[in-house]
C-alpha cells in the first residue's frame, strides 16, 4: 500500500472484517458504545461479529471443522476445539484439567488423533486412495471437553495461542468437504507439494531476515557507559576476556502468534530452571494476556506495573532477602517486560534490569513488539527477545506469527539453546508462513512511512494537550503517550539510525465524554490491534479492562486512554481526520474549537 489520499477502510460495518478479506485479524468496532457492548458482550453486538483476532474469536473457517468434528466424533454434552499435534492437544487437556480442578469442577477430557494419510478410510469419510500426495496430507488432534468447561478450554486457546489458524483449517477443511472424493489432478499434487516446500523455505527466509534485523555494525553488541551507548568492536572480538557472537537464523525460533512464543518461554524456563519453585516477575503495565499467562504458569507472578525505577529498588530488595533465604536457587526465575509497554508506551530502565539479572541470576525477557526490529534494539540487554509479527511485520492484518530470539551473548544462551532445540515444535502451518514472509519484505520501508505519519500526528495533538503545555481550560487531551515526549533521553539509547519512534500511540483525555466524541468523529478504521498499514484505534481501556477499570486506574490506565496506531495514508488526510476528531472533543465539552486552518 502506498499512502493514499483517502482514509483507508474507515466505514466497515460493525463486526465485520478489517480489512475485508477471509482471513484478517482484525474486527471494525466504528463507535464508542459498541466497544462497550462487545466488552460487556451483549448479545446485539455479539450477534454482528462475523470475526476478531484469532486467539480471542472462533474464525468460521475453524468453526466450521469444529461442527464436523463434535457431529461425527462428539458425545452428548461435549465440545471441542483442535490443534495442530499431540503436544499443543495435550497441554490443552492438562490446562483444563488443572482449572477445572480449582474450580473444583469435575472433567473428563479425550484427545483424538485424525491423520489424512495414504490408504486409509479417513475418520472424516474420505474413502479414498492419497497415493503419492503425502506432502499435502495432514493430521489434526482434537480436544473433547464437557460444556460446562468450555470457558476454560477457551482461555487456553486465548491465552497459549496454540490454536490451529485460520489457513489451517481451510487446509483441513479441502481435504474432507466432498461428497464425491477423488484423487488430486497431477497439477494439484504438485501445487500442495510446491506449497509445503515454498512454506519450509518462507520460514527459513523469516529467520534470516528477523537475524539481520537484530544485527546492526553500529547498533549490536553495545555496552551501557555513562547513560549512553558505546559501540564494541565487531562479532568473534573480545570483550574482557569474552568472544562476542552475532545472532543468526539458528537462534530464532517461528511460532503461530506472540501468546505462543511467550508462552513456549514460559516452558522454556521452568524446564531450564526445573525444580526451583521460582516466581517470574511481570515489570511494567503490558499486554493484558501476557500478565494473565504468566499467573497461570509456575509458581505464579510479581507484578510491577508501573515499571519505575523505584519498582528496580523494590525488586532489588525483595531478591536480596530472597538470596539469604534461599541460597541453592535464584529468587526469581525471570523476569519479563515491554520495551515500549502497550499501551503506555513507557520505557523501563533495562540497563539496570540487566544488571539485576546478572547479580541474581535470573533471566531477561523483553518483548519488543511495539517498538519493532525496524526502530529499536533491545538484544543486548535481552536474554531472549519476543516478537508478535502479526503486528508491524505482517502489516495488511491478514496472518498470524510470533518469534523467540536467543541472544548469543547471553551467559545462559548454551543452556537455553540446548534446551530449546530439545523442546522446539515447529507448528507454525506453512500456508501462514508463505503470507508472513512475503508481507515482510518490504518491513522496513512500510514502518518508515509509519513512523513518519505517527510522529506528525503526535506533533500536531501534543502541541493541543495540557502536557504540551496548551491551557487547560481549553485543552481536551491531557497527554500523548509517545516515546518522543514521555521519554525521549532514555529511548535514544535504543533506538537505531534509521529508525522512529514507532508507530504507536495512545492518548489520554479529560474526561470519558471527550475520549468518546473524539472516537466517535475519527473517520479512520476502528477496531483492536495495531502495526499495519491502514490506521487504526481503539479505547483501550474500555475494551481490554472493562471489568476491571479501578485497577487499571491505579497503573495510569484511565478511563478515556485510546491507543492509536498509525497507517501508510497520506499526511494531510491523517491530520485533516484528527483535527476533525479533536474538534468534536472541544464542541462536547464546551472548549473553544483548534483549527489547523485547513
Amino acid at each position: 500500500m502506498a499512502t493514499t489520499g483517502t482514509i483507508a477502510l474507515a466505514g466497515i460495518p460493525l463486526g465485520q472484517p478489517l480489512p475485508p478479506i477471509p482471513h484478517a485479524l482484525c474486527m471494525s468496532l466504528p463507535n464508542w458504545n459498541q466497544v462497550i457492548g462487545l466488552a460487556e458482550e451483549q448479545k446485539t453486538i455479539m450477534d454482528a461479529v462475523v470475526t476478531g483476532y484469532p486467539r480471542t474469536f472462533i474464525h468460521h473457517n475453524v468453526q466450521k471443522l469444529i461442527d464436523i468434528c463434535e457431529r461425527r466424533f462428539g458425545h452428548v454434552g461435549e465440545t471441542c476445539l483442535i490443534f495442530p499435534s499431540r503436544r499443543s492437544v495435550e497441554l490443552c487437556r492438562d490446562f483444563i484439567l488443572r482449572q477445572a480442578a480449582l474450580a473444583n469442577i469435575s472433567a473428563g477430557v479425550r484427545t483424538l488423533q485424525y491423520p489424512i494419510h495414504h490408504g486409509d478410510l479417513s475418520p472424516l469419510g474420505l474413502n479414498v486412495s492419497m497415493a503419492g500426495t503425502s506432502a499435502c496430507l495432514s493430521e489434526f488432534h482434537l480436544a473433547f471437553f464437557p460444556n460446562e468447561v468450555y470457558d476454560i478450554a477457551r482461555k487456553f486457546w486465548k491465552l497459549h495461542g496454540l490454536g490451529i489458524s485460520s489457513r489451517r483449517a481451510e487446509h483441513y477443511l479441502s481435504h474432507i468437504e466432498t461428497t464425491q472424493p477423488q484423487l488430486p489432478s497431477p497439477e494439484q499434487q504438485r501445487c500442495c507439494s510446491v506449497t509445503a516446500k515454498e512454506g519450509a523455505q518462507a520460514k527459513v527466509e523469516l529467520r534470516k531476515r528477523i537475524a539481520s534485523y537484530l544485527v546492526h555494525p553500529d547498533a549490536d553488541n553495545r555496552q551501557w557507559s555513562s547513560g549512553a551507548y558505546s559501540p564494541v568492536p565487531e562479532s568473534g572480538s573480545r570483550i574482557n576476556g569474552e568472544v562476542l557472537h552475532r545472532v543468526t537464523e539458528e537462534d530464532v525460533f517461528l511460532f503461530p502468534c506472540g501468546m505462543a512464543a511467550i508462552f513456549s518461554v514460559h516452558q522454556l524456563l521452568l524446564e531450564v530452571r526445573a525444580g526451583q519453585p521460582s516466581k517470574s516477575v511481570v515489570f511494567g503495565f503490558p499486554y493484558m494476556d501476557t500478565l494473565k499467562i504468566a499467573e497461570t504458569l509456575g509458581s505464579g507472578v510479581d507484578f510491577f506495573g508501573q515499571g519505575l525505577d523505584s519498582d528496580i529498588d523494590d525488586i532489588e530488595r525483595m531478591l536480596a532477602q530472597g538470596s539469604m533465604t534461599k541460597e541453592s536457587s535464584p529468587p526469581i526465575l525471570a523476569l519479563f517486560t515491554e520495551f515500549p509497554s502497550n499501551p503506555l508506551l513507557r520505557i523501563v530502565n533495562l540497563p539496570r534490569l540487566r544488571a539485576l539479572a546478572d547479580k541474581f541470576d535470573f533471566l531477561l525477557i523483553i518483548d519488543e513488539t511495539v517498538g519493532s526490529f525496524a526502530n529499536i534494539n533491545v538484544l543486548p540487554f535481552a536474554d531472549i527477545v519476543i516478537t508478535s509479527l502479526s503486528k508491524f511485520m505482517c502489516g495488511l492484518a491478514n496472518v498470524g506469527g510470533g518469534s523467540l530470539v536467543l541472544n548469543p551473548n547471553s551467559r545462559h544462551y548454551a543452556t537455553l539453546k540446548d534446551r530449546m532445540m530439545y523442546m522446539y515444535e515447529d507448528i507454525y502451518f506453512h500456508g501462514d508462513a508463505t503470507i508472513m514472509e512475503h508481507n515482510s519484505r518490504d518491513f522496513l520501508r512500510r514502518v518508515s512511512i509509519i513512523n513518519d505519519n505517527a510522529e506528525v500526528i503526535c506533533d500536531f495533538l501534543h502541541s493541543r494537550t495540557i502536557a504540551g503545555g496548551a491551557p487547560s481550560e481549553s485543552a481536551v487531551i491531557t497527554q500523548v503517550l509517545y516515546p518522543k515526549y514521555t521519554s525521549p533521553t532514555r529511548y535514544s539509547h535504543f533506538k537505531l539510525p534509521n529508525g522512529g519512534y514507532g508507530g504507536v500511540f495512545s492518548l489520554s483525555f479529560v474526561s470519558v465524554a471527550a475520549s468518546k466524541a473524539f472516537y466517535d468523529a475519527l473517520s479512520c478504521a476502528k477496531g483492536p490491534s495495531f502495526g499495519y498499514e491502514f490506521t487504526l484505534a481503539i479505547p483501550y481501556t474500555i475494551l481490554g479492562h472493562h471489568d476491571e477499570l479501578d485497577w487499571a486506574a491505579e497503573y495510569g490506565l484511565d478511563e478515556s486512554l485510546m491507543r492509536i496506531s498509525a497507517g501508510m495514508e497520506a499526511k494531510e488526510v491523517l491530520l485533516r481526520c484528527f483535527e476533525v476528531a479533536l474538534q468534536a472533543a472541544e464542541v462536547c465539552v464546551g472548549v473553544r474549537s483548534s483549527s489547523l486552518g485547513m
